[in-house]
């Protein structure tokens, strides 16, 4: 086997674990390395469908890279019958890397609801004035509601509005990183370091930051953080974070951070109504230049989650179904193309009572308090893992998993479950614990 195939094998047991089953086997598993050319890899596939939907999650791919230790930075993919790149990833320079800003996310192409109104006026607000309107602003609510879209509006705006300004967008991971590598170069190179480090920071107009929720427990990270923040703010530059809870809800966040986050204006984004859901739907088909019938944008919502990501993933599955079968979208190829997703005939017969008691039995704690109110974290964690667990092992609604565990609501539910996959990718013991759990379940 020749050394990048062996390199593409390593990076596919990573990439693996942070996408979909089904993103990965119609599309990752299509892909066939075919050369190396320096730190950037030569892909191959054999349709646009295939291509299109790897490039979708290109930066899950060049993460995979890094987290596989494989040496590689960057790949091009070729269509099987072309000699020209279909898509070339660039490696940016890390001050490039930290602002780039993905120009599909617009205000245009949000779709505005009950559910995001007040945070798309706030955003709005913050565009027209910015440092002065709502200074900090901080946009929470569950994963996949869109305030990364959000996030990516201003930013594109402000650039549009203000050429003159220096804006940053990134995520907590990513500054979090920045600053262990600073720490990592040593006594002889921190000063420079830690220089370039601040420079980058706080010396733009505009610092847009997602998913700070992860400042949770990172004590050096919070104080960097907070002294950035302060210079920033202090210089009435404008400050825009998002999260997936309040401020007050983020674990062992320094209080003076909680005060600071909360002195602007904080925007919650609520779960899509029914006819939202048919609204984003329909917009999304057709900038994709698809035709969505109603009935399908319909079924389609009925059968997905609170989410928007959730739409998107069932969206894409019907689409490639339709491209496959050369046929146009129809509730029956809709119905047909989701089904594809559902667990297998064994998954289905597990019961919400067989994985409470298992996890119960698994973790030394009893069913009435792991339905119960109690917050302690013996408890909270055997709870989520069991959210996790019915969500990947059982093919019920996300009400009836809420109702299962002492009537929470989706909302608990969605956070719970996308709790525990990120675990899953940062903490080998939360990933044993649940592999542990699912093979004695699927064993029963």
């Amino acid at each position: 086997m020749e050394n990048y195939e062996l390199l593409w094998k390593k990076t596919l047991g990573c990439l693996e674990k942070s996408i979909s089953r089904i993103t990965y086997t119609t599309f990752i598993e299509k892909l066939v390395p075919v050369d190396l050319d320096g730190s950037t890899l030569i892909l191959r596939a054999d349709s646009k469908i295939f291509a299109s939907g790897a490039v979708r999650i290109q930066n899950k791919i060049i993460d995979a890279f890094a987290k596989a230790e494989t040496g590689i930075t960057d790949f091009t993919l070729y269509l099987a019958d072309s000699e020209t790149p279909f898509f070339t990833s660039i490696k940016a320079d890390d001050e490039q890397d930290a602002s780039t800003v993905d120009p599909k996310y617009t205000f245009d192409t949000l779709v505005v609801g009950d559910s995001n109104r007040f945070a798309y006026a706030a955003a709005k607000a913050v565009v027209e004035d910015p440092g002065h309107a709502y200074n900090p602003l901080f946009i929470y609510g569950s994963s996949g509601l869109g305030k990364t879209h959000i996030l990516h509006a201003i930013a594109n705006e402000i650039k549009k509005n203000h050429p003159e300004m220096k804006v940053i967008y990134t995520t907590c991971e990513r500054f979090t990183n920045d600053l262990i590598d600073v720490i990592r170069q040593g006594k002889s190179q921190q000063s420079s370091g830690s220089e370039n480090f601040r420079k980058r920071y706080r010396s733009v107009d505009v610092l847009l930051v997602d998913d700070v929720q992860f400042l949770s427990r990172k004590q050096s990270t919070q104080e960097e953080f907070f002294h950035t923040f302060n210079e920033l703010y202090g210089n009435n530059k404008q400050i825009i974070l998002t999260a997936d809870c309040h401020p007050k809800e983020i674990e062992l966040l320094e209080e003076r951070l909680v005060t600071r986050f909360q002195g602007g204006m904080t925007a919650q984004i609520l779960e899509p109504t029914f006819e939202m859901k048919i609204a984003i739907l329909q917009s999304k088909a057709e900038k994709s230049k698809y035709i969505l019938p109603t009935d399908v944008a319909a079924f389609i919502a009925e059968h997905s989650d609170a989410d928007v990501r959730s739409l998107e993933g069932l969206l894409n599955k019907v689409i490639f179904a339709s491209l496959l079968k050369e046929e146009p979208i129809t509730l029956s190829l809709a119905a047909e193309a989701i089904d594809l997703s559902k667990p297998s005939a064994d998954a289905k017969e597990l019961t919400s009572d067989e994985i409470i008691s298992t996890v119960c039995s698994y973790f030394n704690v009893s069913k009435q308090d792991v339905i119960g109110k109690k917050k302690n974290k013996e408890l909270v964690e055997p709870r989520q893992i069991c959210v996790y667990l019915m969500t990947e092992l059982m093919n019920i609604p996300l009400v009836s998993i809420g109702q299962a565990l002492g009537g929470r609501d989706h909302t608990t539910v969605i956070y719970a479950r996308n709790k525990i996959a990120e675990l899953i990718k940062t903490n080998q013991k939360t990933e044993t614990q649940v592999n542990d759990l699912k093979n004695m379940l699927l064993k029963k």
